[in-house]
């Protein structure tokens, strides 16, 4: 199996994960080199995506040039887990890769540093960084990804969607499938969604079926999708069976099989449109 990967970096829910690095940072008595940083850090949402790519390269050397600790890596943990929403390109990962490569260096071991080694293995896994492999705890984490992208190839499930239609995975062979995990609070989740719904009436045609997966209720996913004009299928996955079986810890987080079904590229993370287009493509539809 030939698998291109397209990822993130994020071990446990960018969500929970920025929220607990945030609420630690409050109690965090910073240095003066330190606050700037971790204020960028917050802000990095709001800016352009031009802005966001310089601003993101600058913050990976500032927090380089920090004395190495446990705020050295709470930083380059926080940026690793921004860095591949959109399309950051390949020296902005590289950079941000490096950083954390060396903030982890030394580091005891603990729930952070194995939360680091996570986030560096995808990066070199998937996004092709290149660091060196000193740590025995890399490749441990890379093993682990290993296993999820078996688990995942192997992967079956049958859903109901939004409309009552029952959908299952192995039975669209022929077809292309893109398998989306997605939540109405996600921001990426809903940055992306547009350029998965003009992509699915683009190419439905020629044979594309988008399987969009929600762990919400159908009271509060009906809305937004009606209020936001989504016609791809939504299905909905109550008790999150299905995003265990495809070990789902982040969202947003994507999934193409080809016409074989088998596993033909993968994000975990918001996509452009271009970088769908790019593991469309791998699947064998352009």
């Amino acid at each position: 199996m030939r698998v291109i990967r397209l990822t993130s970096v994020l071990a446990v829910s960018l969500a929970a994960n920025l929220t607990a690095i945030y609420a630690q940072s409050n109690k965090i008595e910073w240095t003066a080199a330190e606050k700037p940083i971790i204020e960028k850090i917050r802000t990095l949402r709001s800016l352009s995506d031009d802005q966001r790519t310089l601003t993101t390269r600058q913050l990976a050397l500032d927090i380089r040039d920090l004395p190495p600790g446990p705020h050295q890596l709470m930083l380059a943990e926080s940026l690793a887990s921004l860095v591949t929403e959109g399309d950051p390109g390949a020296v902005t990962l590289q950079a941000v890769a490096v950083t954390l490569a060396q903030a982890l260096k030394g580091a005891p071991a603990n729930d952070r540093a194995s939360n680091g080694f996570s986030m560096l293995a995808q990066l070199v896994r998937y996004e092709g960084v290149h660091v060196p492999a000193e740590d025995p705890r890399l490749a441990e984490a890379i093993a682990k990804l290993e296993a999820d992208d078996h688990a995942r190839d192997e992967a079956n499930f049958t859903l109901t969607d939004l409309a009552g239609k029952s959908w299952s995975l192995k039975e669209l062979r022929g077809k292309v499938v893109l398998v989306n995990f997605w939540a109405t609070w996600c921001p990426p989740c809903r940055k992306e969604m547009p350029d998965l719904d003009a992509l699915y009436q683009r190419f439905a045609p020629k044979g594309l079926v988008i399987l969009a997966i929600s762990d919400e209720d159908a009271a509060k996913v009906q809305p937004f999708i009606a209020e936001h004009h989504i016609t791809y299928p939504i299905l909905l996955d109550p008790g999150r069976k299905v995003n265990e079986m495809f070990r789902v810890e982040g969202i947003p987080k994507s999934f193409v099989y080809n016409r074989e079904g088998k596993l033909a590229a993968e994000a975990i993370d918001m996509r452009t449109q271009k970088q769908f287009l790019e593991m469309l493509s791998r699947a064998g539809l352009d």
